[in-house]
């Protein structure tokens, strides 16, 4: 027997241990039972717990009758059913990853589930509820294969959270773009996409269940061979365990499950990953729960008791008439960005914050070519975006437009459509020097605003104001975007500056904190509905729509300030991204100086939302594109950045207005469509890397 360092932790005796577990799943079951009666006399109708009781003794009256069978009933199964599968799908896949941020969220099960089922929709077909399930199934698993393929098995938590959200934001951009282009076709997916387990009656229930019982039991015929693999893959192989066909038969099923709860109840966000959150510690206390066999159902309970009680909450803060319309996934999402912050919080955090750019210095020569070749073209950029759209215009148009000699349909044209076009230039600017400054302070590749959830934060400004004061001017819905953003950062960056902003902590905070954006964002549009989805679903795509001067006069104020910020301080700039001593030698304030430039860098932000709306990925692009380019050196690297960002931005809304036109997409939808494959090219970078 091996001599151990220290003595080891005693266990309770397996009979006690035994009794422990049976108490902790009967408890569970009760909390459960609970929930689901409370749930089943909450509604908009006055039918009370007496008459609930006397509809299922079938002594009510037929109306109470039917709003307790026709209504709560089938609600409440659809909770629990919900909540069982994602809860036992997001256990199995922490146990074959092992990564206990596994979930059909971050593995962008959800997203590919939605594009799929966006893709049938947008060609006009009709299919059944199983057939449904049978695309979100196939869309799903696709979704998981990449992610798992991209981040590896049982590497870092947070390159599988990277991942998973980049591809789920590429894959919700997409959908987007086919809800604005087929409004008609796919009317109804967009309230569909926030999760709700309001049900009419048995029918879909009925259908979904043989399909989550085919999942449920392949699991538990797996589940000797899933607890092989937490024993390391060497040792499931000498125990005769096929590791990979396991892995795979593990995440087809998990997908089959996901799949069933999606097209019953939509997408109901993070019940994946915070269930096996929960019964975690109890495996761990309970020798009764070391096998799959046993965590599994545990995990499936506790599945069941969040989306019962996110829906009991639900209806017990919010008036029952207003509560039918807020979909249960949105406070699911809200209790899934707590736990992404609370686990960050707990990491221990070994990833390094030094950015992986090689050092290079072109020659001045080179520098001076490329900023000319971009300037170049975002002159090109700029006058393509004032001669072409719905109606195409000749430069002579231009040039009389510019000395007021134009006739009134040409001025129309261009009053409307040069200020999108300086609005998207400016905003592509703004938000690649707010990803310069933030990746020079935090010393993290992967830190951009909107991967940090600053952009979200002002986003959720934006939308509080307009919500609440339609009337509003662009003045008011910049200094509301920059409140947001404020705050958002001030949270992201206060939780992460311990341990000098490791990527770790910063990355899964500003994701926790993104998806709490998102989700109050839609609270907010179900709740008050201040214009209609279509115009709601442009302005967060990032679209230029409707911009005046006055839009754009506030990024591009904060455009030239920032630059100026930029240009004096770059020596202090590049001080700050080095390393931690270096700046304190050389008598530089590191906590003033961070806190100078990432308050320039959310200014940024804040107004380049509250001007084009979301925009994804340019501060994380552009600032990487700069220094492969011209080097490290923020002399050179801001200039060509700020370029870069406003002809991609512009690029993408030329594009967004064109392509498909009269009908348009927004040029946050493009970007997503660049930025995606480029993240998720950069931890494939860094996983070889390390």
């Amino acid at each position: 027997m091996a001599v151990t360092e220290a003595p080891p932790v005693p266990r309770p005796p397996a009979a006690a241990s035994r009794t422990g577990a049976a108490a902790v799943t009967a408890a569970l079951v009760l909390l459960v039972a609970a929930l689901a009666v409370v749930d089943i006399t909450q509604g908009t109708a006055a039918v009370g717990p007496a008459q609930v009781f006397k509809a299922l003794t079938g002594q009510a009256d037929p109306g109470d009758a039917s709003v307790v069978v026709a209504s709560r009933l089938p609600r409440m199964t659809a909770g629990i059913l919900v909540g069982v599968v994602l809860g036992i799908a997001g256990a199995v896949l922490q146990a074959v990853s092992r990564n206990v941020l596994a979930s059909p969220d971050t593995l962008a099960v959800n997203a590919g589930s939605y594009l799929a089922l966006g893709l049938v929709g947008a060609t006009g077909v009709s299919l059944p509820l199983l057939a449904s399930s049978g695309v979100a199934f196939a869309g799903g698993l696709a979704a998981a294969a990449v992610v798992l393929a991209l981040s590896g098995l049982g590497t870092g938590t947070v390159r599988l959270v990277l991942a998973g959200t980049a591809l789920a934001l590429g894959l919700n951009s997409a959908t987007e773009g086919l809800l604005l282009l087929f409004p008609q076709q796919t009317e109804g997916l967009y309230q569909w996409n926030q999760g709700s387990i309001s049900q009419n009656g048995f029918d879909g229930l009925l259908q979904m269940l043989p399909v989550a019982l085919i999942g449920l039991v392949g699991l538990l015929l797996v589940a000797r061979r899933v607890d092989a693999l937490a024993l390391g893959d060497d040792a499931a192989r000498g125990l005769g365990v096929p590791v990979r066909a396991t892995r795979v038969t593990v995440v087809v099923l998990a997908a089959l499950l996901s799949a069933a709860a999606v097209t019953l109840a939509g997408p109901i966000g993070f019940v994946g990953l915070c269930a096996p959150a929960l019964v975690r510690p109890l495996a761990r206390r309970f020798r009764g729960f070391v096998r799959a066999r046993a965590v599994l159902p545990l995990a499936g309970l506790a599945g069941a008791a969040l989306v019962l009680g996110s829906d009991v909450l639900l209806r017990a803060l919010i008036p029952a008439d207003t509560a039918v319309a807020v979909p249960t996934g949105i406070v699911t999402s809200l209790v899934g960005a707590v736990f992404l912050v609370v686990t960050a919080l707990r990491l221990r955090d070994t990833a390094g914050a030094d950015a992986p750019d090689r050092l290079r210095i072109p020659s001045r020569t080179a520098f001076l070519v490329t900023v000319a070749a971009l300037v170049a073209a975002v002159v090109g950029v700029t006058l393509a975006g004032a001669l072409l759209g719905d109606s195409k215009l000749l430069l002579g148009d231009v040039a009389n437009w510019v000395q007021g000699r134009a006739g009134q349909t040409v001025s129309f044209v261009l009053d409307t459509r040069v200020p999108r076009v300086l609005a998207a230039l400016c905003a592509g600017g703004a938000l690649a020097l707010s990803g310069t400054l933030v990746q020079a302070v935090t010393r993290n590749p992967l830190a951009e605003p909107g991967v940090l959830g600053v952009s979200g934060g002002a986003a959720l400004g934006a939308v509080l104001l307009v919500t609440t004061v339609p009337a509003t001017g662009s003045w008011g819905v910049a200094g509301a975007a920059f409140g947001g953003a404020a705050l958002a950062s001030a949270i992201v960056f206060g939780l992460s500056a311990r341990g000098g902003y490791r990527q770790n902590r910063l990355v899964l905070v500003g994701i926790g904190m993104a998806a709490g954006s998102t989700a109050l964002i839609s609270l907010l549009i179900v709740l008050t509905d201040p214009f209609n989805a279509t115009k709601a679903l442009t302005w967060l795509s990032g679209s230029t729509y409707g911009r005046t001067t006055a839009d754009v006069l506030p990024v591009a104020l904060v455009l030239v300030l920032g630059l100026a910020v930029a240009v004096a301080r770059r020596t202090e700039l590049d001080l700050v991204s080095l390393d931690e001593d270096t700046p304190r030698l050389l008598g530089l304030g590191l906590p003033r100086a961070r806190l100078g430039f990432l308050v320039v860098g959310v200014l940024l932000a804040a107004t380049a939302v509250a001007s084009a709306g979301t925009i994804g990925f340019v501060g994380l692009v552009a600032p990487h594109a700069a220094r492969a380019l011209v080097g490290r050196r923020h002399v050179r690297v801001v200039p060509v950045a700020v370029l870069l960002g406003a002809a991609l931005v512009g690029t993408a809304d030329l594009l967004g207005r064109t392509v498909i036109a009269p009908a348009q997409l927004g040029a946050g939808l493009m970007t997503a469509v660049i930025g995606t494959p480029y993240f998720l090219h950069l931890l494939v970078r860094g996983r070889k890397a390390t």
